[in-house]
């Protein structure tokens, strides 16, 4: 049974998704953030915050840490998300799908390409701004995890 949502909260968009679906189950939220990213917004109670300190992969390591295997993961970074397969039940993007083992590695390498791209001084496009359209699927994404977790246990 999934008892927590962690959200890699540096740079997520959808934490206030996950907040409005958690609402009235007995899911709990743990966002874990960087001081950079320290933020004043006042959450319900079965919500929290772990700030780290601002060095490089801080909130990383803290998410794979505190990880369990009933927690669900939201994460865009690639990286984090190969470290935390075989340890949460599930690893899923803002985008509205789970990192498995067999798209991992294809993720991994287009990031290295395109790192590498950027070191000989190319130019890379970055993330598209989200859409209510892709608000809407992660959401709808979220909540059929939520209930076929549900439903199988």
């Amino acid at each position: 049974m999934i008892n927590r949502i962690i959200i890699d909260g540096d740079a997520c968009p959808v934490t206030d998704d996950v907040i409005r679906i958690t609402q009235h189950t007995s899911i709990s939220v743990l966002i874990i953030r960087s001081v950079n990213h320290f933020s004043l917004t006042e959450y319900p109670d079965y919500v929290s915050t772990i700030y780290v300190d601002h060095g490089a992969d801080s909130a990383d390591f803290r998410i794979v840490k505190l990880t369990k295997p009933d927690d669900i993961v939201v994460t865009q970074d690639y990286g984090l998300a190969s470290l935390l397969l075989n340890k949460a039940q599930h690893v899923i993007h803002h985008k509205g799908y789970a990192y498995t083992t067999n798209n991992i590695e294809q993720l991994l390498t287009q990031r290295h390409i395109s790192a590498q791209v950027r070191q000989q001084g190319g130019r890379t496009k970055g993330p598209k701004k989200l859409t209510q359209e892709d608000h809407k699927v992660f959401s709808e994404f979220l909540l059929q995890l939520i209930k076929k977790d549900n439903v199988s246990k």
